[in-house]
């Protein structure tokens, strides 16, 4: 299945333990810190689409 992507920028702050934390995981699987940030949101328990936002 053709996925598209719909593109929206996020910033995000680490501390230097986090981002170190994040760099070490990229170099051991190969993966780019976006592809790895994007991988635990959509790993995220979510249970209905129709969320509600506060």
């Amino acid at each position: 299945m053709n996925k598209k992507w719909a593109i929206k920028q996020l910033t995000i702050d680490l501390t230097p333990k986090d981002e170190e934390n994040l760099k070490k995981y990229c170099l051991m699987t190969g993966k780019s810190a976006t592809n790895v940030i994007r991988e635990l949101i959509l790993s995220l328990p979510i249970e209905d689409e129709k969320v509600i936002s506060p």
